[in-house]
């Protein structure tokens, strides 16, 4: 079996953050947030990644990321654009935003090459745990159907200055992922995590929840699925929100789940969750990620 490739997602602009965040330098030697992923996932046993940008960002990640970490890990490149879609299909008029996460990640089919993979945004911290157990269980694969999950406590990935929006997820007996519910307004309040579907109503949820980050391992045959998934996307969904309709990476496992094709094993971290949700989170990552090399769980400089 091939060994495990670490696929990121980084062709998304930030548009509440205001900016390309990918490439704002957080660390005390200047370091991005994705040079935590990397540094975590070569410890814990990748060897390659495939990095998916929008090919006007190529020569600023090579520049900025790619250049000094390619001498410890062999960095790779896939593009996302809005005309990669099937022969027979056209881009709706005035459309400009990504085709979504399932889209991102099926730009990096030719590049995986049939390996098992880890599928991560580049924007998140995801601690060190994580991709180890990612790791392990590519590593161990029972089954072309035998996805996982690194899920999270809800309490570990609030952000204080603004909502956010996570996959709740709820197990079954044997902790695989039974139901992915999206909520995309949860808040913090001294009364514990509370989210609202319309505005108003606010209801509570329990700060131990497991939700997705989007950290998911999955085997190489996924990628066919997703392949076979996106036209039928393309077919049924865009004509019913032409602007803003996105095939998105759990839609895509759901599909799997749902047709009894796939399990997906849930794995969850005590590890908190950093990221740069807004322009206003970056001073608390700065000073988390600073703690963290200062208690040496990071070295200094990092790729030396």
């Amino acid at each position: 079996m091939k060994k495990p490739v670490l696929v990121i997602m980084a062709a998304g602009m930030g548009s509440r953050y205001g900016g390309l965040k990918q490439m704002d330098p957080v660390g005390p030697d200047g370091e991005l947030i994705l040079d935590y992923s990397l540094f975590d996932a070569r410890r814990a046993g990748f060897e390659r990644a495939v990095i998916i940008i929008k090919k006007e960002n190529e020569k600023d990640f090579r520049e900025v990321l790619g250049d000094r970490v390619s001498r410890h890990m062999q960095i790779d490149y896939a593009y996302q654009s809005l005309d990669g879609i099937p022969e027979g299909f056209s881009i709706p008029e005035g459309r400009v935003k990504p085709w979504g996460t399932g889209h991102a990640v099926l730009s990096a089919l030719e590049a995986v090459d049939g390996a098992p993979f880890c599928a991560i945004n580049a924007d998140d911290y995801y601690g060190r745990e994580a991709f180890q157990l990612c790791y392990d269980h590519l590593s161990n694969l029972k089954s072309d159907g035998d996805i996982c999950m690194v899920g999270y406590l809800l309490k570990n990935t609030l952000s204080e200055t603004g909502s956010v929006a996570r996959g709740v997820c709820t197990l079954n007996a044997e902790s695989c992922l039974s139901d992915l519910k999206e909520r995309t307004h949860i808040i913090s309040t001294v009364d514990g995590p509370m989210f609202t579907e319309d505005g108003k109503m606010y209801e509570l949820l329990s700060p131990e929840t497991v939700v997705s980050m989007n950290m998911w391992g999955f085997p190489g045959a996924f990628m066919q699925c997703l392949k076979e998934g996106f036209p039928k996307f393309l077919q049924e969904k865009v004509p019913l929100n032409p602007m803003k309709a996105e095939y998105y990476l759990p839609g895509a496992v759901d599909d799997q789940l749902t047709a009894g094709t796939a399990t997906a094993r849930v794995y969850t971290t005590p590890d908190k969750w950093f990221g740069v949700t807004y322009r206003e989170d970056r001073p608390l990552v700065v000073e988390a990620l600073a703690r963290m090399t200062g208690e040496g769980l990071y070295p200094t400089p990092m790729w030396p």
